[in-house]
């Protein structure tokens, strides 16, 4: 049966509409595989590889001073407790603001009461003392755990001093740290990746090999380190005056440490 000129025509035409369709499908499987290889650990897996480490070390002074206290009073009533750790929070709080202390920079971590029991002594069979098998409420402890912090670094030994001297007897830190320590990270952190990046080109370059990509990418650390940060801890409260104290805010670090690994050809 011979073919007519019309179905020729509208053979040529499908062959033509499946050759661009099989065309357009290998066109965005290559496109779709070019583009994987811009991602750490996309396209073909790597059979050849190399890991390089790099450090990035930043040194800065801190600009921040944290530290915390907690007012403990004790009463045979509770809101006679209370009474006390309030007229005490007052005159702390007093004074922080006369020191120049923000009062978004004050904040009550906890506040809590409970009772004191006293246990007497457990009865036991033929003993000839008073006991008693329940314990007793002698009365209530109430105590407030309050932090602080200080933005002026030389006013962190008169405010540790001031808050003292008020009649506060627990007192921990401060703690000297950087506030903002993100761009400081990010910055440690390029200087980590520069340092694998250029470890990779030098021994490339001595192996006589090819760096094709990056499979993977890995960062430890990206800590800050603290360094001569004074730590103080008082439990009692003398009523001579006592000198400020000297606290030698040092230095802090931020570190980075990544693990950059290539495929070498």
């Amino acid at each position: 049966m011979e073919i007519t000129t019309n179905e020729k025509s509208k053979l040529i035409k499908i062959a033509a509409v499946l050759l661009i369709v099989i065309s357009v499908y290998f066109v965005v499987k290559i496109i779709s595989e070019i583009k994987s290889y811009r991602f750490i650990g996309g396209g073909i897996s790597a059979s050849n590889t190399i890991s390089f480490n790099g450090k990035g070390e930043i040194s800065t002074m801190p600009d921040l001073a944290t530290f915390n206290f907690t007012i403990r009073e004790s009463a045979v009533e509770v809101k006679d407790a209370q009474a006390k750790v309030t007229a005490k929070e007052v005159a702390t709080l007093a004074f922080l603001d006369k020191s120049g202390i923000d009062k978004k920079d004050i904040k009550t971590e906890n506040y809590s009461s409970y009772p004191k029991y006293d246990y007497g002594t457990p009865c036991y069979e033929g003993i000839e003392i008073p006991c008693r098998t329940t314990p007793k409420i002698v009365g209530y402890e109430v105590s407030e755990y309050v932090s602080v912090k200080v933005r002026d670094l030389t006013k962190a030994g008169e405010i540790v001093k001031g808050i003292g001297t008020v009649g506060v007897s627990e007192i921990s830190g401060p703690n000297f740290s950087i506030e903002n320590e993100d761009k400081l990270k990010e910055q440690a952190r390029k200087m980590a990746i520069d340092e694998a990046k250029a470890k990779a080109k030098s021994l490339a370059k001595d192996l006589d090999v090819r760096l094709v990509r990056i499979v993977n990418f890995s960062e430890d650390g990206n800590y800050p380190l603290y360094y001569a940060k004074d730590m103080m801890a008082t439990d009692s409260v003398s009523s001579a005056p006592s000198p400020t104290p000297e606290l030698p805010t040092g230095e802090n670090k931020i570190i980075s440490n990544v693990t950059i690994t290539y495929e070498i050809r």
